[in-house]
């Protein structure tokens, strides 16, 4: 038997959609112009399929303070902050991310995925519970069993659900782990937050809400879904990352004062290089950009309500709920590679979604706003649903 025989199927599937038109596996974006603009092979694109909410990615400050950090502190930091010593600039970010949440701590992980990683394996160890909505991401799943906890899914965005599985527990409840997304990636949709708190404060229990795709987009100063809904004290931990609205790579999370000990006991933290300090100044300029230019948010929301807007005129099926995250659900993954494809030819990359990524079987085109698409670039990739869909009538 060979080494790679249990992944016959998933390559099988794989050389079915790639053996004509452009590889949907690891898109090559030849290049890339602007935060809304790139290149796939000779086609120029609006590049609405990204995570970068607030269209930071060319941010010039952010740029500047990135080279220079490049310049002065070297390219990378070749370990550990617990092997190798934290720069100076990784313990001021980590005061500047609790101030911005008004937390005592803060941590810096080198991925949003290490950071679920690192926070969750660390308490959710043998013996404990964890319930966790059933859509989570991959990170958390496996946070889980690297932590080796028990683990309870509830039905997606299920408070009542929850609930009777809280209950289920007893005594046990008290100790156990929720934990939830605010806007869950592929759908779009949020958790139901004020509920499954109303449930903690009754039941017992510590809440960990995963806001990747919620910070910088929800909440009064960008905070995520738990200051929207004005839970945040009840939010025992909040886990983020910095490839979505801050625009670079790494992630965090922010708690009680008692949280700092997960510096020494969070094996992800320990034994994972620290990122780089063009990335830590980047983050930091772009945290700044944040708390001073809210209009970025509500250019990003009014993005999402004119291509949400758009594109349910035109009879597409779509997310239950308006955010940046607009997924258009598509039958078939034959029919959703082949729109895909087309849309491309007509100048607009999106994510192709499939199974088992998707949730529930689905095959998703997802599209991703962000705050420096034009009202233009908005009606443009209006304009090539339109064309497909008067293709097909």
């Amino acid at each position: 038997m060979s080494l790679y025989d249990k992944f016959s199927r998933l390559a099988s599937e794989r050389e079915q959609f790639c053996t004509s038109g452009i590889n949907p596996f690891g898109t090559c974006i030849d290049d890339v112009y602007s935060a809304t603009e790139g290149r796939i092979g000779n086609q120029k694109v609006i590049l609405a399929g990204t995570n970068n909410y607030l269209g930071l990615t060319f941010n010039t400050q952010a740029i500047a303070d990135g080279q220079m950090a490049l310049a002065t502190q070297g390219t990378g930091t070749t370990g550990s902050r617990m092997a190798n010593g934290s720069y100076k600039s990784h313990i001021a970010l980590e005061q500047e991310i609790a101030d911005f949440f008004n937390r005592p701590t803060a941590i810096v992980f080198s991925t949003g995925y290490t950071a679920n990683l690192g926070i969750i394996s660390a308490l959710a160890g043998h013996g404990s519970v964890v319930l966790l909505d059933a859509d989570s991401h991959a990170s958390i799943y496996d946070a889980c069993t690297l932590g080796g906890a028990e683990i309870i899914r509830f039905r997606h965005n299920d408070a009542k659900d929850l609930e009777r599985r809280m209950i289920r527990l007893g005594d046990r409840a008290r100790d156990a782990i929720i934990i939830v997304e605010g806007i869950y990636s592929m759908l779009g949709d949020v958790a139901p937050l004020a509920e499954i708190v109303d449930i903690k404060r009754r039941l017992g229990g510590y809440l960990i809400v995963d806001e990747a795709h919620s910070f910088g987009v929800m909440g009064a100063t960008g905070r995520g879904l738990a200051e929207e809904v004005g839970v945040e004290q009840d939010v025992d931990i909040i886990v983020g990352t910095f490839s979505k609205s801050l625009a670079s790579i790494g992630g965090f999370a922010v708690g009680s004062k008692a949280m700092d000990v997960l510096h020494y006991a969070s094996r992800p933290f320990i034994f994972t290089a620290s990122p780089s300090p063009s990335c830590i100044a980047s983050v930091r300029s772009s945290l700044k950009t944040i708390a001073e230019q809210p209009e970025l948010r509500q250019k990003l929301w009014d993005n999402s309500h004119r291509l949400y807007g758009g594109l349910d005129k035109l009879g597409y099926k779509l997310g239950s709920h308006i955010s940046p995250v607009v997924p258009v659900i598509i039958g078939h993954k034959e029919d959703g590679l082949r729109i895909w494809r087309e849309l491309i030819e007509l100048g607009v990359y999106v994510n192709l979604i499939l199974p088992p990524a998707a949730p529930a079987g689905i095959t998703l085109l997802r599209c991703s706003v962000n705050a420096a698409h034009s009202e233009e670039q908005i009606d443009a990739i209006i304009h090539a649903f339109a064309t497909l869909k008067n293709n097909t009538q």
